[in-house]
């Protein structure tokens, strides 16, 4: 049904008599008085109402849903190579996004997630440069919603909907007028102590001359977002993103070429590693690429049980659980439930039954550490929602924003985006629960029994990954002795959503924490696992020739002797 705009006295008596504890919660996380003092939340709110009031073109439809988004990004980053600053980058910028939508909440000029335009604006707050901004973004944002809903509209003639889901779901009013952040890393102080660990840890190159690149880098962020909408949300947030990162690369001499990294992210810049802890993870990497390169390269094959660390177990149960878990809207037309691998496995096993998978925004930390996967509010205006995705092994639920799909008609507050984009399903806090568990130790006796049992002489154990089919470091677990031998360039021929389904043996009571901060922050929380059969097999990546000539000798200046 075509929905009408209301008019303030009639929204604030609907908010008063319906939604009660709604507001109870909005009083608690903010206050008018704090949005009326925010020169940005005034431009926005003043542009929202004479949007609401003006914007029709012609006899055309007006909007029935508008809101405005701003991200104010305050960034300090910098990257060193080889002992010497080659970046750094202060930046503080802001996005806004004005979504309109036209039609109504059953059929409206969305395509999945919603459509809207994307600008930069002023970071001075001067209210007419920023009005007259959003103002431009509202009316192209309008003017491309009664466009694409005449296409949808004609698209929508030529098939037949085999399901009837609506394009956008109705969402409480939300009030949550959280304090500004700011980032702070200490002044010039800060600044130079930082850019110092940088340096110091990508000098390291200098204890293996056979290193063909070592950086290390740094990216503090802290983001303000604004949040505003007609259906009487308003919402001010902000979160901090800080990480520290180490890169390099080296080749075998038969010409393989050897890559690692790791990154360490915090919620808080107390919680990032200081400059000894750093070095000391920086020289594990180098260690590692030097073991690399004198190991053997990995048999033609091999079927068998392989064991992952936490770190790799992140990484498998993020791509082939938690992304599949995600209520994306497919195509228009499509039977499909989501444009996902589990589109059609609701309620159908899609692990072992001692296997639980929750999504936990309201989570803040874990074993000390604050997570990055934590929020109140998701981008969307829609309070943020624990959710059982796996229960006993079957799938229980999806990940929604408020873009429904089948047999899901509402949102569970896990709408997110990268800075300024549009928001859409996302993980939160992804943890990996397990009714049976066993210790490492007993793990890697069960790996060898396992391989005992087959005739196997040596099994498997994954320690880190590079992709989801990618191992950085492998190593060999002999049956014989236990003992390991690293191994390289091996790829796993069929780690895939089958395998956790059918093959996942056992799973670890060593939970650990995984802070991510590339695209959406989110953090993962998982333990170690057994697959009962896997093939790892020999890449077939291409060899490259070896330099020609060494590198420059170490502690020479442009004007020294060159040559080796």
């Amino acid at each position: 049904m075509k929905h009408q705009t209301l008019n303030l006295t009639l929204r604030s008596l609907l908010l008063s008599s319906m939604l009660l504890p709604v507001l109870m919660w909005a009083q608690s996380s903010g206050s008018n008085t704090a949005a009326d003092s925010d020169p940005l939340m005034k431009s926005l709110k003043v542009e929202l109402d004479r949007s609401q009031q003006k914007l029709q073109l012609g006899n055309e439809n007006k909007p029935y849903f508008i809101q405005y988004t701003v991200t104010d990004v305050q960034s300090f980053s910098a990257e060193a190579v080889f002992g010497a600053i080659r970046r750094e980058n202060i930046a503080h910028i802001r996005f806004l996004r004005a979504e309109v939508r036209v039609g109504d909440y059953k059929r409206d000029s969305s395509f999945g997630m919603g459509d809207g335009v994307s600008d930069l604006i002023p970071l001075d707050d001067d209210p007419i440069a920023i009005r007259h901004q959003i103002w431009l973004a509202t009316d192209t944002a309008y003017k491309r919603a009664l466009e694409i809903l005449t296409e949808k509209e004609a698209r929508l003639k030529q098939i037949e909907l085999e399901y009837q889901v609506d394009d956008f779901a109705r969402a409480n009013p939300v009030v949550a007028i959280n304090p500004m952040l700011k980032l702070e890393y200490g002044g010039e102080d800060g600044r130079k102590r930082y850019r110092a660990m940088l340096e110091s840890a990508s000098s390291l190159y200098h204890k293996d001359t056979k290193l063909q690149s070592l950086s290390a880098s740094f990216d503090f962020t802290v983001l303000n977002t604004y949040l505003m909408n007609t259906e009487g949300t308003t919402v001010r947030n902000g979160r901090e993103n800080y990480s520290f990162s180490i890169s390099a690369s080296t080749q075998a001499p038969d010409g393989m070429r050897l890559d690692r990294g790791r990154s360490f992210a915090a919620a808080k810049i107390g919680e990032l590693l200081d400059s000894q802890h750093f070095n000391a993870e920086t020289e594990k990497i180098l260690d590692s690429l030097a073991a690399l390169r004198s190991a053997p390269i990995v048999d033609d094959q091999y079927q068998g049980p392989v064991l992952f660390s936490p770190d790799a177990a992140a990484d498998v149960f993020h791509d082939l659980v938690g992304n599949n878990a995600l209520g994306r809207k497919p195509n228009l037309g499509s039977p499909a439930r989501t444009g996902t691998e589990y589109a059609n496995y609701f309620h159908s096993r899609v692990l072992p039954e001692f296997i639980n998978i929750v999504d936990d925004p309201s989570m803040t930390t874990f074993e000390g550490k604050t997570l990055l996967g934590h929020y109140d509010v998701d981008e969307e205006g829609v309070k943020a929602q624990s959710v059982t995705i796996i229960d006993k092994g079957k799938l229980a639920s999806y990940l929604l924003g408020r873009s429904p799909i089948r047999d899901f008609p509402d949102s569970n507050g896990h709408a997110r985006s990268s800075s300024g984009g549009s928001p859409g399903p996302n993980m939160s806090t992804l943890l990996v629960k397990a009714s049976e568990t066993m210790s490492r130790a007993d793990l890697e006796k069960k790996l060898i029994e396992m391989c005992k049992d087959r005739g196997l002489a040596f099994g498997y154990f994954v320690q880190t990954l590079g992709g989801i089919s990618s191992p950085r470091l492998l190593y060999k677990v002999y049956v014989k002795d236990g003992h390991r031998e690293l191994v390289r360039g091996a790829r796993f021929g069929d780690l895939d959503r089958r395998t956790l389904r059918s093959d996942l043996a056992a799973v670890g009571n060593d939970a650990e924490l995984d802070n991510r901060v590339n695209g959406v922050p989110m953090s993962i929380i998982t333990p170690s696992i057994l697959i009962d059969e896997m093939e790892v097999r020999r890449d077939n990546t291409t060899k490259e020739k070896l330099p020609q000539y060494g590198p420059p000798p170490i502690g020479t200046s442009t004007s020294a002797k060159t040559g080796d």
